[in-house]
């Protein structure tokens, strides 16, 4: 037989069984270990594949998850990819990845696409769902997770960090080592992640007294990011320290101060990022940030949709995972801090 004519009939009659036996084996509704055996043994010699699609419209389920991302330039996010898709995939779930980029049009025209897929749920990472899209998505009964993102009063779940928190010990690590003209290269102030970062920064600068020397948006740019460092060390009154937003734009900061401007960092200036994404930790860049628990945010994150998908009445939940601030080479260690 061609594959494209094999039906679950087919296998059926190969197995020695009923046709909705088929259908249970291959939606994962209770069968015995015998008939399971028997379907899957004749499904391999006929070279049957099931159509997750059309299974979808008879069960209801396609047991696929759409994952939603708007940039993979920065590292962090290629990896929480990476692993939300190993751990859904552990509980047998298929994946879809879109690109999106934050702009209402793109993210609507996604979010069709998912509905046509019939996809049980949506993880977002990076992404702003409108409420109309929330709406949209509630109604058609797919639960959504926002991942690294939050959103005031949509009723939607999401999973971050605890980001103001790791703005303030940025600030906290930052005094205590005796800096006083202290800037931030801030992440886009269109994201809550950006907002909530800079929030606990000028909160824990607040704390000593202290006020932010300048704010700039990094955009979460790698070049708008580096033109930014070069502003601030082109002032009269020049940082003795960067808080940056995120590890990629901390990248191209230390970049632009060391190639660029000739700079010794962290004698001239010392930096700090965020995200702890492993070229954090190559020697080229040994830098000082604050770590996003990545593993337990995914498990966190999962839990949550798979819970939802569960029980569709379950309410949104907003959790934040506390990160340790990771002391390497790029900013100067406060005295009895250990690196």
């Amino acid at each position: 037989m061609a594959d494209s004519k094999i039906t679950s009939l087919d296998v059926a009659r190969r197995a020695g069984v009923s046709q909705s036996a088929v259908s249970r084996v291959f939606s994962g509704a209770s069968a015995s270990a015998g008939t399971i055996a028997k379907v899957r043994r004749a499904a391999e010699e006929l070279g049957y594949r099931p159509n997750p699609l059309a299974r979808a419209m008879i069960t209801g389920k396609s047991r696929i998850i759409g994952l939603v991302v708007a940039y993979l330039d920065n590292q962090f996010y290629p990896l929480a990819l990476e692993r939300l898709s190993a751990a859904l995939q552990a509980q047998g779930y298929h994946i879809l990845v879109f690109l999106a980029s934050n702009t209402e049009a793109q993210i609507e025209q996604v979010v069709r696409e998912l509905m046509d897929y019939r996809v049980d749920g949506i993880i977002t990472a990076s992404v702003a769902m409108s409420n109309d899209m929330t709406d949209r998505c509630a109604e058609a009964g797919i639960p959504i997770v926002m991942f690294n993102r939050g959103q005031d009063g949509a009723g939607i779940s999401s999973v971050t960090s605890a980001n103001t928190l790791g703005g303030r010990k940025a600030a906290e690590f930052l005094v205590a080592g005796g800096h006083r003209r202290i800037a931030h290269v801030a992440g886009w102030a269109g994201s809550s992640t950006g907002r909530d970062r800079q929030r606990g920064f000028v909160e824990g600068l607040a704390q000593a007294g202290l006020e932010p020397l300048a704010v700039i948006d990094g955009m979460y740019d790698r070049d708008t990011a580096a033109a930014a460092a070069r502003s601030l060390m082109d002032r009269a009154d020049p940082p003795d320290a960067i808080f940056v937003g995120n590890d990629h734009m901390a990248f191209a900061v230390l970049d632009a101060l060391r190639a660029g401007l000739g700079l010794n960092v962290p004698r001239d200036v010392s930096v700090v990022g965020y995200d702890d994404v492993p070229l954090a930790a190559w020697p080229a860049y040994d830098l000082t940030t604050v770590r996003q628990p990545l593993n337990r945010m995914v498990e966190a994150t999962v839990e949550t949709l798979l819970a939802k998908i569960a029980d569709p009445e379950r309410p949104a939940q907003k959790i934040e995972i506390d990160g340790p601030l990771i002391l390497r080479g790029s900013a100067r260690i406060p005295e009895g801090w250990a690196r």
